[in-house]
């Protein structure tokens, strides 16, 4: 993994071309979090092993006082996770949503022996039913690695996601031929890949090889930009 990626356009594909396929490293990465299109925070999101058999995946978004205000954005999430095989198994997960009169916690456990996962803390009752698991079947965290992993030019992506209470299919396709992204002083050969059946709410993620971390994260609805992660910055944790 390289130690961090600020540099020209030609350095940086130069790299890309020359990098080796994925492999699970521990890093921290440093996103613009726009609104709509306008600048209004910052996110972080790391991987980080906590010991010889186990990982752990983050995801913090911080924004201004005004962005805030918006049910949902100011978010941290967390899911502890194993790789069995070539997979990321969730073992826990939890967040934590901020607003500024109120705040929501929901945690869950994954029971890989009884085969089935579990929510509790501020989540619909109906959500609290333990939801029976397959194999394959990952956090929303853990699918941003899986994309990152899996992605190549004209693929068709599929995930089932267990998260929150509820199980959902997640369909993606990878575009055939890549583009070039660009954020402050980071440009990147990247490849899109977009959701195929998530109806008026779509998610977009571009991935460049031999980055660890998507280089963005674009969520819309109903055509319109809400929520719109960039990378800055990224790095090898030691």
């Amino acid at each position: 993994m390289k130690p961090s990626c600020r540099r020209s356009l030609l350095l940086c594909m130069l790299a890309l071309a020359s990098a080796p396929a994925f492999a699970l490293e521990p890093f921290v990465a440093t996103y613009q979090a726009f609104n709509e299109g306008k600048l209004a925070g910052a996110a972080k999101m790391q991987v980080l092993k906590t010991d010889a058999s186990r990982w752990r995946v983050d995801l913090g978004i911080r924004g201004t006082r005004g962005f805030a205000r918006l049910a949902g954005l100011n978010i941290e999430q967390s899911t502890v996770f194993d790789t069995p095989g070539e997979r990321f198994r969730p073992l826990s997960q939890g967040t934590v949503k901020h607003a500024v009169f109120t705040g929501k916690k929901i945690s869950g456990v994954y029971d890989w022996q009884a085969r089935s996962a579990r929510w509790q803390g501020d989540v619909k009752q109906s959500r609290t039913v333990p939801v029976p698991l397959q194999d394959g079947d990952m956090s929303a965290l853990l699918m941003n690695l899986a994309v990152i992993r899996d992605a190549q030019p004209g693929k068709a992506l599929s995930y089932r996601v267990v998260d929150s209470g509820r199980a959902r299919d997640y369909q993606y396709q990878v575009a055939a031929q890549t583009e070039i992204v660009a954020v402050e002083e980071l440009s990147y050969d990247a490849m899109r890949v977009s959701r195929t059946n998530g109806g008026n709410d779509e998610t977009i993620f571009w991935v460049a090889n031999g980055v660890p971390t998507p280089i963005r994260i674009l969520q819309r609805e109903n055509g319109h930009d809400t929520i719109d992660l960039r990378l800055v910055e990224y790095q090898g944790v030691q």
